[in-house]
């Protein structure tokens, strides 16, 4: 035996998403791809492939600078992020294929990423709880202190609206140790 170890079609594919959103220019992409991905397994443990592909891929538009969905080009947010979420869907397809991922998982995963944004049925409702519970979880940092008080304030109204109760309730335990940003979380959780 040598030693060397064949990669799943599956781990391929996390390789490559993970090697992609490395290079965002956006610094809690990498944190944030991977923090999904565990919350959406603390949510349902039993996630499938797919679920675990979306969850890691979700945003994987934001990494790639000369074909991403840019805010400005919007007038309504919820508008960019559809877009957004569909450009991650398209980016996402030729990863599966190339790594050799069944159909039907490469077909449900993007599908999950398409409609990460606004759910609509159960996987794609987890896809969207994990995916705000990371934000408010490791983003919200990096973003305040990129973006300042109102613009976060309005991106995090935004988000804890779209949670479930459920996952509203685990975002009520999320404390950071910034007085302002934990203030400003506490204003958006009892607006």
């Amino acid at each position: 035996m040598s030693g060397l170890r064949v990669l799943t079609d599956i781990e391929c594919a996390k390789q490559k998403i993970r090697l992609i959103i490395a290079a965002s220019q956006v610094p809690e992409d990498p944190c944030h791809a991977d923090n999904t991905l565990e919350w959406l397994l603390r949510l349902e443990p039993d996630a499938g492939e797919a679920l675990q592909l979306a969850a890691l891929a979700h945003d994987i538009d934001r990494a790639i600078e000369r074909i991403k969905v840019r805010r400005t080009d919007f007038d309504n947010y919820d508008a960019f992020k559809a877009a957004h979420a569909r450009n991650s869907a398209e980016i996402l397809r030729p990863i599966l294929t190339a790594c050799g991922v069944e159909l039907n998982i490469a077909e449900e995963a993007c599908r999950l990423v398409e409609f990460h944004e606004v759910g609509g049925d159960p996987g794609s409702d987890l896809l969207k709880d994990a995916d705000s519970i990371s934000y408010f979880d490791v983003n919200l940092p990096l973003y305040f202190q990129r973006e300042g008080w109102d613009e976060t304030r309005r991106r995090s109204h935004w988000g804890y609206r779209r949670l479930t109760p459920r996952a509203q309730e685990i975002v009520r335990h999320i404390d950071h140790e910034d007085k302002e940003l934990a203030r400003m979380l506490r204003e958006v959780i009892h607006a």
